[in-house]
């Protein structure tokens, strides 16, 4: 991959760019306008530039209904942001020439589990460790004799591409990165286990795109939730194996509702359409926002 990126922002190296990145699976809530208007505000105050990217990566659940609904609210919030607007989804290629330098390296492997194959293995195991997502992958295919993986791929056995996180560790040395409010952390690649970077009907992730883009579209500060600063640890080890430059991060709090759960469209959220609709102003979502019971601190 190199350092080289095309110039998308104008200004200096030294200029801050900050990025909002939703998957537009749903519509628009106060979740994403928090986020969007942290990432804004970072940037305004900086004097820099806020990008906004659609992470649409998966066919199966992303529609352009909901990015259409995310340019409307947005641009009704009071955002702008420079054109084109990066879509995943038109940039396989270069999450491809990623996949390609992790497999040279050889920190890659087919990975040819099925869901219940893993979960049955982990109970075979009697125990298993633990990430914060739950049980990690027990690495049933990291040592797969080479015979027996070579007639799976010449059979075109469907299976996914794991990171062997600990050869990959290895490869890169000690790692840490900067968040803006907690300062220096020393990165835990296998917080996460041999996270899958690419799967047959979706040929990449979000570790790897999100990664990728970040670097192509010279993110200098990534600003998203709490609840993805475990994945910044292995966002930091793909940075070091594919020779990216490495912004800073501000993790911010997440919103919750009034039992204590993380805003989310599944749980129906209310949408910034429906507040709009109520007679809600882009000033009465930024009261709101900043209102105690909409800023609670999750641990």
């Amino acid at each position: 991959m190199g350092k080289t990126r095309p110039p998308v922002v104008s200004g200096g190296m030294n200029q801050t760019v900050t990025r909002f990145a939703p998957s537009p699976t749903g519509l628009p809530h106060l979740g994403h306008a928090y986020s969007a208007l942290f990432g804004w505000d970072a940037a305004r105050r900086a004097g820099g530039t806020f990008l906004l990217r659609f992470e649409d990566i998966d066919p199966n659940r992303c529609r352009p209904e909901f990015e259409h609904a995310f340019l409307r609210d947005l641009a009704w919030l009071g955002l702008s942001w420079p054109q084109p607007v990066r879509r995943q989804s038109e940039h396989m290629a270069d999450y491809r020439a990623a996949l390609d330098r992790l497999s040279d390296l050889g920190v890659l492997y087919p990975c040819f589990c099925s869901r219940k194959d893993i979960q049955d293995e982990i109970a075979r195991a009697g125990a298993a460790p633990h990430g914060p997502e739950g049980p990690l992958y027990p690495g049933t295919c990291r040592h797969m004799d080479p015979v027996r993986r070579a007639d799976l791929l010449a059979a075109g056995a469907p299976h996914a591409l794991r990171l062997d996180v600990a050869a990959a560790a290895h490869r890169a040395g000690p790692l840490s990165w900067t968040d803006l409010e907690v300062g220096t952390v020393a990165a835990q690649p296998g917080i996460l286990g041999d996270v899958v970077l690419a799967r047959r009907d979706v040929a990449t992730s979000y570790h790897l795109a999100v990664t990728v883009d970040d670097h192509l579209q010279g993110v200098t500060l990534v600003t998203r939730g709490r609840d993805l600063m475990e994945a910044t640890h292995v966002h930091r080890l793909l940075q070091a194996l594919l020779d990216l430059d490495v912004p800073d991060w501000h993790h911010h709090r997440l919103l919750v509702n009034e039992r204590g759960e993380r805003l989310a469209k599944r749980d129906g959220a209310a949408s910034l359409a429906a507040l709009r609709n109520g007679g809600a102003t882009p000033d009465d979502i930024r009261c709101r926002l900043s209102m105690d019971r909409w800023g609670v601190e999750t641990p």
